[in-house]
């Protein structure tokens, strides 16, 4: 007993050093805080970025079927040059547009009504109604949006009930995509909204501005900053996602697809060739977002 007792007062001494030290020198305490995060970001992510460039520079033996040791650029070329896959990362943009596009749409005027026309009760309630969809899991939400979209002699909901369905194809994926990533749109315009001074409004309408008006030209400028922070959820997510085009695609191929038929082929240099796309398209994406404010609006 005496023995532990003994062995702690070095201990808790050394402590104590160790927390008057930190709390001289703030730089220790921050660095003490962000060395772990920073080192895994740095061994995990950025390393396995490095390992995919240079996997793509590989080749592989054509009558085994296995990597070898020679470096090449054909992998670049063939990813970068040839026009079947530029094609389909077109599209893939496309389609990540349209997507952010239509959840700006959405999310602008029922983040607004959330955050400045609804009561507190039902501004609760809807919120919770904006983050339920996210317990679900993806493949049910998918393959539900499977069964509403389904066309021919055995419709889905929407033929049955409208009498019209965009049916599987790049209408279905844009349409899946939105509600997928809508909450991911409308939690970053609802905070901006939340942050926007009443009294902004208030003036507007005094100086005879209608509600369209100072929606436009005052709430819609502020709020660029927030986004600009949902769109780069709903663009990378929508830009990388190869499931939800399998399942009501119909052909409609995107980068996602081509880059797992690529790897089941298998060819993981040429995959990793195909991968670098996207990843220049979303760092472009991020760099463009950031002198919008993006990452501003998400502290």
């Amino acid at each position: 007993m005496s023995t532990t007792a003994t062995g702690s007062v070095p201990i808790a001494g050394l402590a104590r050093r160790i927390g008057r030290a930190v709390t001289r020198r703030p730089v220790l305490g921050l660095a003490a805080t962000v060395t772990a995060p920073v080192a895994w970001l740095l061994v995990v992510y950025i390393g396995s970025l490095l390992l995919l460039i240079v996997t793509a520079f590989f080749s592989i033996d054509g009558f085994t079927q296995r990597t070898t040791t020679e470096l090449t650029a054909g992998n670049l070329d063939t990813a970068f040059t040839e026009w079947v896959f530029v094609r389909t990362v077109l599209r893939s943009v496309g389609v990540a547009t349209a997507v952010t596009m239509l959840c700006i749409a959405i999310a602008l005027p029922m983040a607004f009504y959330i955050a400045k026309v609804a009561t507190t009760r039902v501004r609760r309630s809807l919120i919770v109604a904006v983050l339920l969809p996210l317990w679900a899991g993806y493949l049910v939400k998918a393959y539900a949006w499977r069964a509403m979209l389904q066309g021919g002699d055995q419709g889905g909901v929407l033929k049955s009930w409208l009498g019209f369905t965009p049916g599987f194809g790049i209408a279905g994926v844009i349409v899946t995509l939105t509600y997928l990533w809508l909450p991911y749109m409308v939690l970053p315009v609802y905070a901006g909204l939340e942050r926007l001074p009443a009294s902004l409004l208030d003036a507007a309408g005094d100086l005879g501005a209608r509600p369209w008006r100072s929606f436009r030209t005052v709430v819609v400028p502020l709020l660029v900053p927030s986004i600009a922070a949902g769109s780069l959820f709903t663009f990378s997510l929508s830009l990388g996602d190869y499931i939800t085009p399998k399942v009501v695609g119909g052909t409609t191929q995107l980068i996602g697809n081509l880059i797992e038929r690529t790897l089941l082929a298998p060819n993981q240099p040429l995959a990793a060739a195909y991968t670098l796309w996207p990843v220049v398209i979303v760092v472009a994406y991020l760099v463009a977002m950031t002198r919008l404010g993006a990452f501003e609006s998400l502290k």
